[in-house]
């Protein structure tokens, strides 16, 4: 019955402008924030710890606009999951920096793209596969439900991205597509199984980070870029503008630890451009060196 439900109202939202999905995400951002949901005392935690030079006041604004973009980036998830491609890309209104991933995949060893959860990476994913840069293999963790699985894979993969399973095969096709000169989009910024990374600063904070996108690099040559989907307006048409950045320089290190600084640098430097529009209501800080406590 939930997973009907939840059908029924990502066709829903589907139905609808995109502007208005961005409203309506706004108001229940605004009254998760007013009722202090879980999601906003998760976003309030996680911002006391990465801008505690920030004063209360500001970082209660930061905290209202980050909950109200994560519930944006939800209620467009009928567009971005539904809607067709070509509909999808009339809504990118800019394009910052592409020609960073075009000099990287013309050295033919392949792109590690680092999508952290920032603006829509949903719509992120997509434009990938449709800038001309070839097409991507992406790391997949299939959701509990099957019929949501079904939509979220198929929208995933319906301009030619190859969905790849979190698992030891799944990385041996992220090696073998990288050798191939193609494209590999990671999420960055997830919390890793204890065996799947090692403590790194992020904003200051020790935190267990994945050695996956480190690993890949070795490995294989590759060249890591980082970019998201932003959600902007342009005149009265909402949309997103699509940003590449440079990683830090670090990523490339051999030392592994020195390598993994590199990486949650990459994506504190991208988060600092746009705070409000990063998932702070992930708990990131979930696993933390021993000894210390968990603050969530």
């Amino acid at each position: 019955m939930k997973t009907l439900t939840l059908l029924l109202i990502l066709r829903s939202l589907a139905l609808l402008p995109l502007g208005l999905v961005r409203n309506l995400g706004a108001l229940i951002g605004k009254v998760s924030w007013l009722t202090s949901s879980r999601m906003a005392e998760t976003t309030r935690i996680n911002l006391a710890l990465c801008f505690s030079e920030l004063d209360e006041s500001k970082r209660m604004l930061l905290a209202k606009a980050s909950i109200i973009n994560t519930f944006q980036t939800i209620t467009e998830c009928g567009s971005a999951w539904l809607w067709p491609a070509e509909k999808i890309m009339e809504h990118i209104l800019e394009v910052e920096g592409l020609e960073l991933l075009q000099r990287s995949q013309a050295a033919g060893k392949g792109t590690v793209l680092l999508a952290p959860h920032l603006g829509n990476w949903e719509v992120f994913g997509l434009f990938l596969n449709t800038c001309g840069c070839g097409q991507s293999s992406q790391l997949y963790q299939a959701p509990k439900s099957k019929a949501l699985d079904r939509i979220i894979y198929s929208a995933r993969g319906r301009v030619g991205a190859k969905m790849v399973a979190t698992d030891t095969r799944g990385v041996a096709l992220l090696l073998k597509a990288l050798k191939s000169g193609e494209i590999v989009g990671i999420l960055p910024d997830q919390v890793p199984p204890k065996t799947g990374g090692d403590f790194a600063p992020f904003f200051g904070k020790q935190v267990l980070t994945m050695s996956l996108v480190s690993r890949l690099l070795q490995k294989t040559g590759a060249r890591a870029v980082v970019g998201c989907a932003v959600r902007v307006r342009l005149g009265n048409k909402a949309g997103w503008k699509i940003i590449f950045r440079e990683p830090d320089e670090k990523i490339y290190a051999e030392h592994i630890q020195e390598s993994l600084i590199g990486l949650n640098t990459s994506v504190e430097n991208v988060v600092k451009e746009f705070p409000e529009q990063y998932q702070w209501e992930y708990k990131r800080f979930k696993r933390l060196p021993p000894g210390e406590k968990r603050p969530y």
